[in-house]
C-alpha cells in the first residue's frame, strides 16, 4: 500500500513539473513575443514621425505617373517599339468619405510600415525561442534561418510595391465600362490594395522556407515536386493572373517568373534537406 502512495506521488510530481516547464515555455514565449510588439511600435513611432514622407513619397508613389515603375515601362516600350507603355496621368479621384477616415488611415499606414520593419526582429525572436529545443546540427542546418527568411520576405515586399501593386493600380484606375462612370476610390480602398499586394508578395515569397520546414518535417520530397510541377507552372500562373488583373500577357510572365523561380529554389532546398536526412539515417545504420 505504501509503495503505490509513493509512486502515487512520484507520478504527481512528474505531472506537475512538465505543466511547471510548459507554462515557462508560455512565460519565455510571452517575453519574445513582447519585445518583437515593442520592436514593431517603435518602427511605428518613427513612422508616424516621418509621415509625410511615408504617405506623399510612398503610400500615394503608385498613384503617381512620375513613379520609377512607370517610367521603366514607358523606356521598355520605346525600346520595344510598342505604344501605350507609357503613362501621362492615372485616371481617378482619391476621397475620404469618413469623418475619422484620414486619422484611421494615418494610423493603419504607420502599424503597415511598423509590420514591414519589424518583421526580421520578430523572426529573429522567434528563432531565439525554438533555437534551444533544436540538437546542435539542427542548430547549424537553421542558422541562416532569420537571414534567409528577412532577405525573401524584404525582396518580395520590393516586388509587390514597385511590380504588382503600381501595375494592378494603373489596371483598376484606367479601366472603365463607360465614359459616363468616373472612378473614385475611397482612402481605405486604396491603402488596402496597395497593403495587400505588398505584403502579400512578401509572404509569397517566403515559399522556398515553408518548403524547407516541410521537407524537414518529412512533408515534402524533391521528388513530389518534380513530379507536380506541370500542376505547380499552373497554380502559379492563377496566382499570377489574381495578383495582376491585367489582360498584359507581359505584364502576368513578369509576376509569374519569380514566382517558378522560387519553386525551383523550393525544389533544390527539399533536395539538400533529404540529402542530410539520408546521411543521417546511413550514420545511424552504420553505427
Amino acid at each position: 500500500m505504501s509503495n503505490k502512495i509513493i509512486d502515487a506521488i512520484r507520478d504527481k510530481g512528474k505531472s506537475l513539473e512538465s505543466e511547471m516547464s510548459f507554462f515557462e515555455h508560455l512565460e519565455a514565449l510571452r517575453w519574445h513575443l513582447i519585445r518583437a510588439a515593442i520592436a514593431i511600435l517603435t518602427f511605428t513611432i518613427l513612422a508616424f514621425w516621418q509621415f509625410d514622407f511615408i504617405f506623399n513619397d510612398i503610400i500615394m508613389g503608385p498613384f503617381n505617373p512620375k513613379f520609377w515603375t512607370y517610367r521603366m515601362m514607358c523606356k521598355m516600350g520605346a525600346a520595344l517599339h510598342m505604344s501605350g507603355w507609357c503613362l501621362d496621368k492615372i485616371p481617378g479621384i482619391i476621397q475620404n468619405n469618413e469623418m475619422a477616415g484620414q486619422f484611421t488611415l494615418q494610423i493603419n499606414a504607420c502599424v503597415m510600415i511598423g509590420v514591414i520593419l519589424g518583421f526580421p526582429y520578430l523572426l529573429w525572436e522567434l528563432w531565439r525561442f525554438i533555437k534551444p529545443a533544436l540538437h546542435e546540427k539542427e542548430r547549424k542546418a537553421a542558422s541562416g534561418f532569420v537571414f534567409y527568411a528577412s532577405t525573401l520576405f524584404l525582396v518580395g515586399i520590393l516586388f509587390g510595391y514597385y511590380i504588382v501593386a503600381p501595375e494592378s493600380i494603373r489596371f483598376l484606375a484606367t479601366y472603365t465600362i463607360s465614359p459616363v462612370i468616373q472612378n473614385i476610390f475611397t482612402i481605405d480602398s486604396y491603402l488596402s490594395s496597395v497593403a495587400t499586394l505588398t505584403l502579400g508578395t512578401g509572404l509569397v515569397f517566403e515559399l522556398p522556407i515553408l518548403i524547407y520546414v516541410l521537407a524537414t518535417l518529412g512533408i515534402m520530397t524533391a521528388s513530389f515536386m518534380r513530379r507536380t510541377r506541370r500542376y505547380a507552372i499552373v497554380i502559379i500562373l492563377i496566382i499570377a493572373a489574381i495578383i495582376t488583373p491585367t489582360p498584359d500577357m507581359i505584364t502576368m510572365s513578369i509576376v509569374a517568373t519569380p514566382l517558378l523561380l522560387l519553386y525551383e529554389v523550393g525544389i533544390m532546398v527539399a533536395a539538400v534537406v533529404g540529402k542530410r536526412k539520408q546521411q543521417r539515417s546511413d550514420e545511424l545504420m552504420n553505427s
